[in-house]
């Protein structure tokens, strides 16, 4: 199994001897390359939607690895028992959303050693609901596939130290270590930032909102963080 940039970064945040679940797995392209690699000795593969679902069963069984890979039909974490799984992987969702997931099994979410994240859109959400809720951000990556450019986080158990707010928006690890694509990665934030603002500028109630000075603050200090580049 040959996975993308995008996935293939994920697996290699993914510690080896652990067992991880796969959560809105798709194909389960993540799992089989982990159990095909020796990475991991089985892993959970779960969706809520049955095509998916389907696919990701026939995917597993087309490399023989029903009984290593464990692909099971429901909605985020419902699909691991308490302790079955000590990784979770949830990728390609909106920030919103993967929080959801997070907290709609504390049972779960409370016995996980490690956090992968992907999210879509509203990465500072997850940044956020993390150093809130005890889980401390120990890895992050930038990676760029067909044009488009994806932020990964990993987190395990612990308090997070304090950092600036903006770096909820850019990644705190992804400032530390000074990413190679730090700086298209905040140009990407500006040009967000930008066109939220133009187009509340088509409402003077808009423009005079604590939501408009709020969005206009963050915009200064990402563009203050790229001039320090």
């Amino acid at each position: 199994m040959k996975l993308g940039q995008r996935l293939k970064a994920i697996a290699d945040m993914v510690p080896s001897g652990s067992t991880p679940a796969d959560i809105g797995t798709d194909h389960a392209y993540l799992p089989i390359y982990l159990v095909q690699q020796n990475i991991v000795p089985c892993a959970i593969a779960g969706d809520v939607h049955q095509g998916p679902y389907l696919s990701a069963q026939n995917a597993v069984a087309s490399v023989h690895l029903e009984h290593h890979i464990f692909v099971r039909l429901g909605n985020g974490l419902e699909v691991v028992k308490p302790g079955e799984a000590d990784v979770v992987v949830i990728a390609g969702m909106g920030g919103a959303t993967i929080i959801d997931i997070l907290r709609s099994c504390p049972e779960v979410t409370r016995t996980l050693k490690r956090l992968i994240l992907q999210p879509m859109i509203a990465a500072s959400l997850v940044r956020n609901w993390l150093h809130t809720h005890s889980w401390q951000i120990v890895e992050e990556q930038l990676v760029e596939e067909d044009g488009k450019l994806y932020q990964i986080i990993a987190a395990e158990p612990g308090e997070s130290p304090a950092f600036e707010t903006v770096l909820n928006e850019i990644g705190p690890l992804l400032w530390q270590t000074k990413h190679p694509l730090l700086q298209l990665h905040i140009n990407e934030l500006i040009k967000h930032l930008r066109g939220v603002l133009s187009a509340m500028q088509g409402s003077p109630d808009a423009v005079h909102s604590d939501k408009y000075r709020e969005y206009a603050s963050r915009l200064k200090e990402l563009e203050d963080k790229l001039l320090c580049l």
